[in-house]
């Protein structure tokens, strides 16, 4: 084995380790979300990701990518959960072609309530899997993300 095959060996650990840390944490976070308020963690993330705009609303290719969804996957999760009466599609006043998708007060108001069962699920999932030699490396680099001046502003 070359250098070269070393190093794409060392990728592709490091990679695998990333996807085993991905799965522990979103096991843990969709049980935890779907017990106590009925959602899944994509449900989570586009409330939280809405949750986080100025006016509480996104496009939907902008919200496709923040949820890391196709766009057609998207939209039918949009179209879920604005029958939920969680989210409504609102025509954007400066470009007719535009729609935006935005929080209704009942998303926010579960949001709001699934914040800390979601925080509370990832930083006991994280300190579980800081206890697992192979993924601790990568727990202690993303608490030094969180330390992060820029992450800070």
């Amino acid at each position: 084995m070359g250098i070269a095959d070393d190093a794409v060996e060392v990728r592709a650990h490091g990679w695998r380790t990333l996807a085993a840390l991905h799965g522990v944490l979103e096991a843990a976070l969709e049980k935890a979300l779907q017990a106590e308020h009925g959602l899944s963690v994509v449900e989570y993330t586009v409330l939280d990701a809405l949750g986080r705009q100025d006016g509480w609303h996104m496009r939907m290719q902008q919200l496709a990518r923040a949820t890391a969804l196709s766009g057609s996957a998207t939209t039918r999760l949009v179209s879920r959960l604005e029958d939920r009466d969680l989210l409504t599609r609102v025509l954007c006043k400066d470009d007719r072609r535009g729609i935006y998708t935005e929080l209704t007060a009942a998303g926010r108001a579960l949001l709001e309530r699934a914040r800390p069962t979601h925080d509370a699920a990832l930083e006991t999932a994280l300190a579980a899997a800081e206890q697992t030699p192979e993924l601790a490396p990568l727990v202690e680099a993303l608490h030094g993300l969180t330390r992060s001046p820029q992450l800070s502003r």
